[in-house]
């Protein structure tokens, strides 16, 4: 139904708040039409197409926290990490209990380099949804970068435990163990990871550079 589709209210009806309800409940329908929308266009990568609709759609549906989510997602895509960070706390705020608002804040903090913050978020997340492996590779990443070594180990090999065949995590694995000087183990990782993904560029790049580096050790 339009916007200026209503039929008028009977006589007598109080007439201002029969049609602010009205628009309210419209324009909160249009917003979530166009964050809809604006899915689909990230879904063929139309980025530029998707972030004035996903804008547009928090003003109309302010309330609801999909099209903060969304919004904030696509800020989070075009690197603009601050505006993606206010509007996933908005998302937050509505509510608390989506775990893909704090897995993606956590990746806006991981992108911003603050690790510990990212580390929150998505730890925050995993209560809520501890099985996805998406989360639990960032974790590791996170910890990663924080030369926090088990914590990292751990946190991969529990994304492959939910995803056999995530080589990611089992890539990072071996850069783990290339890090504490287990070159042996990182690389039957990063070979595990070919096993899974044999066009997987950064496992056969990692056993190239081990390989080589042992070699001028030889020498």
């Amino acid at each position: 139904m339009g916007l200026m589709s209503w039929s008028a209210p009977v006589a007598g009806q109080a007439l201002i708040p029969y049609t602010l309800k009205l628009d309210s409940d419209e324009l909160e329908q249009q917003g979530l039409t166009l964050a809809q929308e604006a899915i689909q266009l990230v879904r063929f990568q139309q980025y530029d197409l998707a972030l004035p609709k996903a804008k547009l759609a928090t003003q109309l549906a302010p309330n609801t926290y999909q099209t903060w989510f969304i919004l904030g997602t696509l800020y989070v895509q075009s690197q603009e990490l601050d505006q993606g960070i206010e509007a996933l706390q908005k998302s937050y705020s509505l509510a608390p209990d989506e775990a893909g608002v704090l897995f993606t804040l956590g990746s806006a903090y991981f992108q911003k380099s603050d690790y510990r913050k990212a580390i929150a978020q998505l730890k925050a997340g995993l209560k809520l949804k501890p099985d996805v492996p998406e989360a639990l590779f960032d974790l590791g990443n996170s910890y990663y970068m924080l030369n926090q070594y088990p914590e990292a180990i751990d946190a991969y090999n529990k994304a492959v435990d939910q995803d056999k065949s995530f080589w990611p995590a089992i890539n990072n694995i071996g850069l783990v163990n290339y890090e504490q000087g287990d070159v042996e183990s990182a690389i039957r990782q990063w070979e595990a990871a070919i096993g899974i993904d044999k066009e997987a560029a950064e496992p056969q790049l990692a056993i190239a550079v081990a390989l080589y580096a042992q070699g001028d050790l030889e020498k």
